[in-house]
Order: structure tokens, then C-alpha cells, then sequence
């Protein structure tokens, strides 16, 4: 992850490197169970290189703790590893620059689940996996379980589709479906969370 954390520092694969401040490589357990994957570090995020401290990452904090989970027991990552300017959406050119450094992070962490926090990193993660991608409005909370063939070792994930907790930031009644789909991540581990 060091090594990652290095190429991330001295990356120039698309135009972003220009205008951050700090690039967001990840944060979390290398041994993680549960992987978020969220879209581009925002504008704290930018400043402090670390994912989720905004508004969105206190919603996220929330979450975790309505399923007895804090950030050290899991690993959040993003598509992007640099803000876009203005929080504007990734481009196709930017996604296909940055998620080499995502799919070796999910090599390195061989998470069971891999949790997608909205539309963008559900588009990536879905294509990667050949899943039916839908609008985010019909799968989240839904477990898809996916099998991927590493030498002769076949590995089983989860990946869970999930709201981006932003969305609760800006509509509160989403909050509890939110704490429903995290419930439902939360269940689809392998020992009981004694919710």
C-alpha cells in the first residue's frame, strides 16, 4: 500500500495532479472485511488527503456506528484519488487514469464486501464485476455476490450498492433508508452483528 500511496503522490495520469491540494489514496484496515468505495475527495477531503471528513464522512461515521463498526474495522477508498475542480463529476478520461490504484487496493485488501457509495463508483464496480448495472433508487441495499478466479483460487465477494451518505446531507428523510442498507451490510457478514 506504501508503494500505491507513493505512485498516488507522484501521479500525473490525467490533469487532476494540477489543481489538488493533497491526493485521498484511502484510509482504514489493510485487513478490512467491509471496502467503501465512494467518488472523488471532496473539498475537505482535498485538504486534510484524507477520505470522508466532511459533512458526508460525520453521516458515514453515523452509519458505522449503527452497525457497531468504526473506521478502523473497515477500508475507504475512492474512484478518484484527487478532487475535481468544484466537486464537478468525473470524467470517463479521469476514471480510467485513477482506478488502476483502486483495483490494486482491493487486490492488496481482498475485502469480503466491497460497499459502493453512489452512482459512480457503482458504474465502475458493476462494470469491473459484469454485474446488470440499474439506478441506484432500485438496488441499493441489494447484495450481489460475485465469484473472480485468482490462479486457481476462486474467490467469493459481496458488493452492495449503497446511497452515497452526501444524500442524506441534503435530504434528512433519506437518513433512515440509509441505516436500513447498512443494516443489510452489516447482516451479509459472515458473524452476527447483534443488531
Amino acid at each position: 500500500m506504501e508503494r500505491i500511496e507513493k505512485r498516488i503522490e507522484a501521479c500525473k495520469r490525467c490533469e487532476l495532479w494540477q489543481t489538488r491540494t493533497n491526493p485521498v489514496v484511502g484510509a482504514g484496515s489493510l485487513s478490512a472485511r467491509i471496502l467503501f468505495v465512494g467518488e472523488a475527495p471532496g473539498y475537505y477531503e482535498d485538504l486534510k488527503g484524507e477520505p470522508f471528513v466532511g459533512k458526508a464522512g460525520k453521516v458515514l461515521d453515523e452509519l458505522l456506528a449503527s452497525i457497531a463498526l468504526q473506521r478502523t474495522d473497515v477500508y475507504i477508498a475512492n474512484v478518484l484519488k484527487c478532487r475535481p475542480p468544484g466537486n464537478r463529476n468525473p470524467t470517463a478520461d479521469e476514471i480510467r487514469a485513477c482506478t488502476p490504484y483502486l483495483d490494486a487496493q482491493l487486490e492488496i485488501i481482498q475485502p469480503e464486501i466491497i460497499a459502493t457509495l453512489g452512482n459512480f463508483s457503482l458504474s465502475y464496480i458493476f462494470d469491473k464485476f459484469g454485474l446488470p448495472k440499474d439506478k441506484i433508487s432500485r438496488i441499493h441495499g441489494t447484495v450481489f455476490t460475485v465469484s473472480t478466479i485468482a490462479g486457481i483460487k476462486i474467490k467469493i465477494r459481496k458488493v452492495i450498492p449503497l446511497y452515497h451518505p452526501a444524500v442524506a446531507t441534503y435530504n434528512p428523510n433519506m437518513k433512515e433508508t440509509l441505516i436500513d442498507d447498512f443494516k443489510v451490510l452489516a447482516g451479509s457478514l459472515r458473524y452476527d452483528l447483534h443488531l
